[in-house]
């Protein structure tokens, strides 16, 4: 489930692609550097992909051994546990609605010691201000929130809490390291941190491995059957082991909306000292491994931005053949900072910018610039 799209694939025993179905939901931008997603077209668009995926090679719901959910990170639901009604849109790993509470807390002593149990850096893309901001939203929400009746999940738990019929209220090792609440050391919701951030843990998931039978999909809310569900892991790091790097020191880089450039480091957490952030890559069984990351926040969602803000172009691959009918960008560069700058900037106030542009700069240059950003800002 991604930032943009709701992706099914089917594989079969062999790990070799049987079909795959693809599809958009709306991107909502309440106000400049906001972004948000409606819980429910996250649901349907899904469901949407799954059965297209099976109806496309005409395959029945029953030959489907199981189900794995990789999901678009950080983003972050509240729900209701008894009805399932999130209490507000979901606030997307984008968004920087929190950047001024991330800015207060970096002047703080405990800035170091979130860094040091986490992993990661204090900035807006992580859940933890997110929560917090819908949990100030509304008294009745907070209320709600500490009598325990709603739930906090990324989009992982909110998939799978609706895939087992409102059974399931979970999450893995690695999406739980994205929240800056997970202890990656102690493998634990830290409580210090839950204090400081005034949120209580009742509403948290249960962490569980990245790979284990986790419980069945409810009859009711998936295709009619029960299906178990035996694997969630966050996009990057599945992506991660998707491209075999299971061996310390191996490293991938993949183009989404996002760029995201893991390293696999191993059974031992290690800071950076170059702004790259430390993450729980999956757990195994009882075997932790953890990458370094450097995130990348806006890639291929800039080609999205030519699309469908300035309607330069109709199909995303139309970028390719606009950059190529020129020879040079001819001075004209773009920084593609529309949520701010991630590793190894972190500048949460950053915004996006075109520079030298003349009287002969074409929508070709403006194309090339943008495909350039994305690999200007893998180099950084």
């Amino acid at each position: 489930q991604g930032t943009t799209s709701s992706r099914a694939v089917i594989f079969d025993k062999q790990g070799k692609i049987v079909s795959m179905a693809t599809k958009e939901f709306r991107q909502i931008y309440p106000r400049p550097g906001w972004v948000e997603h409606d819980p429910a077209e996250i649901w349907d668009s899904q469901m949407e992909a799954a059965r297209q995926a099976l109806d496309s090679v005409n395959l029945s719901p029953q030959r489907i051994a199981a189900i794995g959910v990789t999901n678009q990170r950080e983003t972050t639901l509240i729900w209701d546990r008894e009805n399932g009604r999130p209490v507000h849109n979901a606030i997307v790993w984008q968004c920087r609605r929190t950047a001024p509470s991330c800015s207060e807390i970096k002047k703080t002593k405990f800035a170091q010691e979130i860094r040091r149990k986490t992993g990661l850096v204090i900035d807006a893309y992580f859940s933890a201000t997110k929560i917090q901001w819908i949990l100030d939203y509304r008294k009745t929400i907070r209320r709600a929130a500490e009598r325990g009746e709603l739930a906090f999940g990324t989009v992982d738990s909110w998939l799978v809490y609706n895939l087992t019929g409102k059974k399931l209220h979970i999450t893995d090792y690695s999406n739980a390291s994205r929240t800056m609440l997970y202890n990656i050391h102690d493998l634990s919701w830290d409580g210090k941190i839950l204090e400081y951030f005034h949120i209580p843990e009742q509403i948290l998931p249960a962490v569980k491995a990245s790979s284990e039978i986790y419980g069945n999909t409810s009859p009711g809310s998936f295709l009619g059957l029960e299906i178990p569900v035996a694997g969630i892991v966050g996009d990057q790091q599945g992506a991660l082991f998707g491209q075999t790097c299971f061996r310390k020191g191996l490293s991938k880089n993949t183009y989404g909306t996002g760029c995201f450039l893991l390293m696999n480091i191993g059974g031992k957490p290690v800071l950076s000292r170059k702004n790259l952030l430390t993450t729980i890559a999956w757990g195994i069984g009882r075997k932790i491994e953890y990458a370094l990351e450097g995130s990348v926040f806006i890639a291929g969602a800039v080609v999205q931005w030519l699309r469908d803000e300035l309607r330069m172009i109709q199909q995303a691959s139309e970028s390719e053949r606009l950059a190529s009918s020129i020879q040079s960008n001819d001075g004209v560069y773009f920084v593609p900072a529309f949520v701010g700058l991630g590793a190894p900037y972190w500048d949460m106030y950053a915004r996006g910018a075109i520079l030298g542009i003349t009287r002969g700069t074409t929508q070709a240059h403006i194309a090339r610039a943008a495909l350039e950003s994305i690999a200007y800002q893998t180099r950084d």
